[in-house]
């Protein structure tokens, strides 16, 4: 393969690696190395973003906390400060995670759809 092409191609593959995902208030962002940086849409501070070592981390966390959590329950994880709410606002908006915002203050959040669990839930704006 002539080195031009290949080149190309190792560009046209990394576009594919590396995306960002922008929801309401969070972004994700799959970087070519294979991380995964959960963000506040808009913000380009390091501040406001957490670096996980793959999606499936972020996934793992997730599904070590309870059924229903808060920003404390993120926080024992080592995630600290305005980091934690960030990671909350993020799970209730991928749609890789079935869950759902119960509550704006405190914030908290319940794994499951209310069509799942027949209960009401509240939409975080």
């Amino acid at each position: 393969m002539p080195r031009e092409t290949a080149s190309q191609l190792a560009d046209a593959i990394g576009d594919a690696i590396a995306s960002r995902e922008e929801f309401f208030r969070t972004a994700g962002e799959y970087r070519a190395d294979g991380s995964y940086v959960v963000s506040r849409r808009g913000a380009d501070s390091s501040g406001n973003a957490k670096v996980f070592d793959s999606f499936e981390r972020l996934r793992r966390l997730y599904e070590r906390l309870p059924e229903e959590f808060d920003a404390e329950a993120v926080g024992r994880t080592g995630i600290t400060g305005s980091r934690r709410h960030m990671i909350l606002r993020h799970f209730a908006e991928h749609p890789a995670f079935d869950c759902e915002t119960v509550s704006r203050n405190p914030l908290r959040i319940r794994k499951g759809t209310a069509e799942m669990t027949g209960e009401e839930v509240v939409i975080a704006d």
